[in-house]
């Protein structure tokens, strides 16, 4: 079993339920294989973090940014939630090292590992929750999320990067960007697209993705990057 004491001395707070913090780093896969030692995933803690991580940001945002528009508000909050930066705050406090896996769910190190980090933050702060309180959860969540939204406001990172591409380009260049498929492979269950993001007849950087949208995101993802915007 994982030693959580040194997790809690990482982040600074010792849960009173031992369980609790147990269980917030339980994946269902491992329950499935270790039913003698686990009878409870980290699902219920979840939902009930990501709750709180959204009124905790909700309010944050909307004391800091006093005349912003509820539209923008939400892009923040979106950006500043998503899979991708709650699970590289996960990663940052090391909270991959603690969670209980099957051993399949070991092995996958990919996008699959970036969603339980990411269910597994909002897990620990439903555990912190229940355990210590509102004002323990939105500490962490503070001291984890809320530097973060500078950056975010500052490089438009709100923004989906399509949106941004084409703005950007409008401004430079005065034309509209263009995507055109690169490439489609794989089984119709499984299939990988590469889409190339255009400057008139310029292909400026390509992107993979499950759809024909998402490698276009990516693809102008990357455009963003090599234009250095």
């Amino acid at each position: 079993m994982k030693d959580f004491l040194e997790f809690e001395k990482r982040v600074g707070c010792v849960f009173n339920d031992k369980q609790l913090i147990q269980t917030a780093f339980t994946h269902r896969s491992y329950v499935n294989e270790n039913r003698d030692v686990a009878t409870e995933h980290n699902e219920r803690l979840e939902f009930l973090g990501d709750a709180v991580l959204e009124l905790v940001i909700t309010d944050f945002l909307f004391t800091k940014y006093k005349d912003r528009p509820e539209g923008e508000l939400t892009a923040f909050r979106a950006a500043l939630v998503n899979t991708v930066s709650i699970s590289e705050s996960a990663s940052s406090l090391g909270m991959n090292d603690f969670l209980l896996l099957s051993k399949g769910e070991e092995k996958d190190t990919g996008r699959a590992r970036q969603y339980i980090l990411a269910n597994t933050f909002e897990a620990f702060i439903g555990a912190l929750y229940l355990d210590q309180g509102y004002d323990a959860a939105r500490t962490f969540i503070a001291q984890t999320l809320f530097p973060k939204i500078d950056e975010i406001v500052e490089r438009r990172l709100w923004q989906d990067p399509k949106s941004y591409f084409q703005e950007k380009v409008q401004e430079e260049f005065s034309v509209t960007p263009s995507y055109k498929m690169v490439k489609e492979a794989g089984p119709d269950h499984d299939k990988k697209f590469i889409a190339a993001a255009y400057i008139n007849t310029e292909s400026v950087a390509q992107g993979e993705g499950r759809s024909k949208q998402e490698a276009e995101q990516a693809a102008a993802q990357k455009a963003i990057e090599v234009k250095g915007w």
